[in-house]
């Protein structure tokens, strides 16, 4: 594991310019988890591993590191950090590849491809690309090592505020690169048979998660609503520096979920331990996860 200290910016592409947070990325071993939405054949790609230092910058703002360390103890995690995973979902719907997320990327130690490759497709065969919003470790991957596109014959979908916001804060050779191949929406749009796109604002402009549905079965992918299994839902009124508008993503956390909790609908987190996959569940007055596959 490379350990790195960055401005927090480099991780969310300008969304805690000024904060500097110790960031860890590490490499994970490819992997491709399948699983089934109703008739839809679904697989989680693991990309990576992401480590925040508990240094009071970036989890829990305004809250105490001991008190961001009760709660990690408390679950039989490290008390000094944060891990997260990056995780990608490949499903095949109507003809169609369709991989929502990138991951990292090469840069940043990315196996999205090697996962992929162990699913059984190649990069030239995904035809969709759906983006939840364009910080790095979810657009990382749109290119190759050589700043080609990763996904060649892939048209990149996005929220339109999503992409305003990107062309204003991502690497403009990367927008450049791109930008032939980005097709827009408004949240809540059907994009593919089966996935409907989700407004989950507050974390960036034009957030977006993805329910996939088959006949009486769905998976919602939940984006960076919660990106900590363990403190996102234990304390979800914290704020986390990744979000530009805290309020607006704190009220979005704690609305979706409740109402997650409430359904029991299965949930993506790609940030969650690999797959990532499994339900919320109440926990008194907070929630919390309760891994599994459908």
């Amino acid at each position: 594991m490379r350990i790195l200290i960055l401005l927090a910016a480099l991780l969310c592409l300008g969304a805690t310019a000024g904060a500097r947070a110790a960031v860890s990325f590490g490499t994970v071993e490819p992997a491709a988890r399948p699983l089934h939405v109703g008739k839809l054949s679904v697989t989680a790609l693991h990309d990576g591993q992401i480590v925040v230092a508990n240094d009071g910058k970036t989890f829990g703002l305004g809250v105490s590191t001991h008190a961001v360390s009760k709660v990690l103890s408390a679950a039989g995690a490290p008390a000094d950090r944060i891990t997260l995973s990056t995780t990608a979902l490949l499903v095949r719907s109507g003809g169609r590849l369709i991989l929502i997320d990138t991951g990292l990327g090469p840069q940043y130690h990315g196996e999205l491809l090697a996962s992929l490759k162990l699913a059984g497709a190649s990069a030239g065969e995904v035809t969709d690309v759906l983006l939840t919003h364009p910080h790095v470790d979810h657009i990382g991957g749109l290119l190759d090592a050589q700043g080609q596109l990763a996904f060649p014959r892939a048209t990149i979908r996005m929220a339109s505020a999503a992409w305003g916001w990107m062309k204003q804060h991502a690497p403009p050779a990367m927008v450049s690169t791109v930008t032939p191949r980005i097709q827009t929406f408004e949240p809540g749009a059907r994009i593919a048979p089966g996935i409907r796109s989700l407004s989950l604002p507050g974390h960036t402009p034009g957030h977006v998660g993805y329910e996939i549905t088959s006949g009486h079965a769905s998976l919602m992918d939940i984006g960076d609503v919660a990106h900590s299994s363990i403190v996102s839902l234990a304390r979800p009124r914290w704020d986390i520096a990744f979000d530009v508008d805290h309020a607006q993503a704190r009220e979005t956390r704690l609305k979706t979920l409740a109402a997650l909790a409430k359904t029991g609908e299965w949930v993506f987190s790609p940030h969650f331990p690999f797959p990532g996959v499994g339900h919320i569940v109440a926990a008194g007055q907070a929630f919390a996860w309760k891994p599994g596959l459908p």
